[in-house]
């Protein structure tokens, strides 16, 4: 690198290739993602902008015992003096520590509209006001005493905590979330108090085991509740390796209505999901008609959730509809867990549930010493001072008069008794009228109670047993004062598959689907008998009229090869004109319909292809479950229609026709196929299947169906270039 002469004007030009310049920047910039914004401290649970906000909060002296100030107030101090980003940000962090849909155990006493499960904002900060929660006072206690480092803020003007003193787990008590640059991190809320007997466990075993851990903590603890439907099995390995994921469900309950009927209310909704946007999207079910067993939702809820759901019929089973709403729905919704966090030494790494547990034990020990070493300090100070009052009080006349009359009372006190100079200095800071009022037993009791709490606190720092029992003594205490119970029910992994399908429930109904030459789909009840009498756009005319059940399923072949799945109960109805097929599956706006069949399980169609090629495929593995069909041909789709006879016949568009038999074909489940018909120029014009027993038809110019008895002077075999079909044979259907 190649640093050039600095202009006269200023500046500096540094000759550096382009790629390594952006290089180390961009790792500067990802550093400084992954450590100062986006990943938590296993110590504390809190990334720098929450723990800014809750230190700035102590410093304003906001405890639970004070009166609440406006949010704003404190987005200012924060932004003013620790965290140097937007307003915006920091209101949104503390917003989201005062709720308790958010957050298992709130730090924030959140005063006016900190929003709501809906999915509504809070007002603004102008508006609101905050102080601390009792929650958050046990994470700060102990701050004051030197429990932790301090580091310059960003302008060195004041100083911040590098962790917080963190009184319980709160990393696992209140999860975190956030994405950083080639990393994330996902961590559920759990029940402090099974974490902290988790604690109180590797206190008391230390080689205790994560499946033993997995016992006290059985999976996480939302604040919205919910039933966990993860299997242990799975939990167990997510909290081992610190990844993996639990299926969330809402809570629900059957209640019974007059004659017979039922209906379903949702209490409890998944956690993070918006029940505002819930409910709008079980409407929206309804609505496309892909919630055959839903009837009706409604919000009836109060202070409490309460979302009701009515079944489309009574005899339907409220179990198996639920489990067809937790498939289309977020009532039920999968939790990553990704435990990626950084350690004491500010290192990222994916940490399972029994390192992040010692991870806080190990801080907690950190604490306590830190904490004991200041108390030590302190108390041997006040034992010298102590001292020197005693000495005061056995010689009070003589120092009263020393006070009073020399010249320099310090120098000679130190003289005459021996005083120290900080001895010194807090008598003569001593009004004489307090001097006076020294009591011998006052003296006395307080230098016995210090003496006894100095060697408890040496005997304490000195033996890492005793340090450790006083952690499991204050982790019961802080477990007393945050008993919650458990919100969020473990249940075993449910088995999909023994609930009746959705389907099933559907009413069996004859209809005829009515498909128009631009594409627009409807069905109406029973058999069409006039098509002639059927209403169209302007400009539209009937393309496709198939007779099906309600029950079925509608396989639709398009030109560019690929066969797409449509529900008939799912097709609007009759009345109208109906709606766009491409509405309903994701078709190139180039292609157009080739074939309309209502699905027969078991049964086999032809599929051919402008080329002239060709193979047999079973229906039941056309179907397709997405929007996007499945593509089965390779090329341009000529035909697909239902195999129901033992030859094929084929007809080129050199009007060359060839008839072989259907056994010809291989039968396979996509691909180009193989040759039906040889051809000099051009392709495929049409192709029919038939019973030889009856014979072929075909249709002439004037849309009469013709026997063709002597078909047998076209049989050969496949692949074979025909001979010149009967006069006036153009198309077969």
């Amino acid at each position: 690198m190649t640093v050039h002469t600095p202009p006269p004007e200023g500046g500096r030009i540094v000759d550096e290739p382009m790629g390594d310049a952006l290089s180390r920047r961009y790792l500067a910039y990802a550093l400084s993602t992954i450590t100062n914004r986006a990943l938590p401290d296993v110590r504390d649970g809190f990334k720098p902008v929450h723990r800014r906000i809750m230190y700035a909060m102590h410093q304003m002296r906001l405890n639970p015992q004070a009166a609440a100030r406006k949010c704003a107030k404190v987005v200012g101090e924060v932004m003013g003096t620790y965290h140097p980003h937007g307003d915006a940000s920091i209101y949104d962090a503390l917003v989201r520590l005062a709720q308790d849909f958010a957050q298992r155990y709130p730090l924030v006493d959140g005063q006016g509209n900190f929003g709501n499960i809906d999915g509504d904002n809070a007002a603004a900060m102008r508006y609101t006001e905050c102080k601390l929660t009792p929650a958050a006072v046990l994470l700060m206690e102990g701050i004051d005493q030197d429990a932790v480092d301090f580091r310059p803020t960003y302008d060195d003007q004041d100083e911040e905590p590098v962790v917080l003193p963190a009184g319980f787990p709160n990393l696992l008590a209140n999860g975190s979330s956030g994405i950083a640059v080639g990393m994330a991190t996902s961590i559920p809320p759990h029940n402090v108090g099974e974490l902290i007997d988790a604690c109180l466990l590797l206190l008391e075993k230390p080689e205790a085991s994560t499946a033993e851990l997995a016992e006290i903590v059985p999976g996480p603890d939302f604040p919205t509740g919910g039933v966990a439907v993860e299997g242990h099995a799975a939990m167990l390995d997510a909290y081992e390796t610190g990844r993996g994921g639990v299926r969330l469900r809402a809570r629900w309950e059957r209640e019974p209505l007059e004659r017979g009927g039922y209906q379903i209310v949702i209490t409890e909704v998944p956690y993070q999901v918006q029940k505002g946007k819930l409910i709008e999207a079980l409407a929206e079910l309804i609505e496309q008609k892909k919630a055959p067993l839903l009837g009706d939702v409604r919000d009836e809820s109060a202070e409490d959730i309460r979302i009701v759901l009515e079944p489309k019929s009574r005899n339907i089973d409220a179990d198996s509809l639920m489990e067809s709403l937790f498939r289309l729905s977020d009532l039920e919704i999968r939790f990553p867990i990704n435990m990626n966090v950084l350690d004491a030494t500010g290192t990222p790494g994916v940490m399972g549930l029994k390192a992040c547990l010692q991870a806080f034990l190990d801080h907690r020990r950190e604490v306590l010493n830190r904490r004991s070493q200041w108390r030590i300090e302190r108390v041997e100070k006040r034992l010298h001072l102590l001292e020197g009052l005693r000495i005061v009080f056995l010689n009070l006349d003589e120092v009263i008069r020393i006070v009073r009359e020399e010249e320099t009372p310090k120098a000679v006190l130190i003289a005459r008794f021996g005083l120290s100079e900080l001895q010194a200095d807090y008598i003569l800071d001593t009004r004489l009228r307090q001097l006076a009022r020294i009591e011998e037993m006052a003296i006395d009791n307080e230098h016995k109670a210090l003496a006894e709490e100095l060697a408890g606190l040496k005997a304490l720092t000195s033996s890492p047993a005793k340090q450790w029992k006083k952690i499991g003594q204050e982790l019961e205490a802080t477990r007393k004062a945050m008993v919650s119970p458990r919100r969020t029910t473990i249940a075993e992994a449910v088995d999909a598959s023994a609930f009746v399908a959705p389907e099933a429930f559907i009413p069996r109904e004859a209809i005829t689907v009515i498909l128009s030459e631009r594409g627009w789909i409807r069905a109406v009840k029973g058999k069409v008998e006039d098509p002639s009498e059927l209403k169209f756009k302007e400009g539209d005319s009937l393309g496709f009229l198939v007779p099906a059940f309600t029950t079925d399923k509608l396989l639709v072949a398009a030109s560019d090869g690929r066969v797409f799945t449509v529900g008939a109960d799912k097709l609007a109805s009759g009345r109208g004109h109906g709606e766009p097929l491409r509405l309903m599956i994701d078709l190139e706006e180039s292609a157009g319909i080739v074939a309309v069949l209502a699905h027969q399980p078991g049964s086999k169609l032809l599929i051919a292809s402008k080329a002239g090629y060709g193979f047999i495929a079973p229906e039941d593995e056309l179907l397709a479950q997405k929007r996007g069909g499945k593509q089965v041909l390779n090329g341009d789709l000529l035909a697909a229609i239902r195999v129901t006879g033992d030859h094929v016949v084929t007809i080129g568009e050199n009007l060359k026709t060839l008839i072989f038999k259907a056994e010809e074909l291989p039968e396979m489940g996509r691909g180009k196929g193989v040759k039906l018909q040889s051809y000099k120029q051009g392709g495929l014009s049409d192709i029919a299947v038939f019973i030889g027993e009856a014979g072929p038809e075909w249709v002439d110019g004037g849309g009469r169906r013709r026997n063709w008895p002597d078909w047998k002077d076209w049989l050969g075999k496949r692949a074979g270039a025909g001979r010149m079909g009967p006069r006036g044979l153009r198309k077969f259907r």
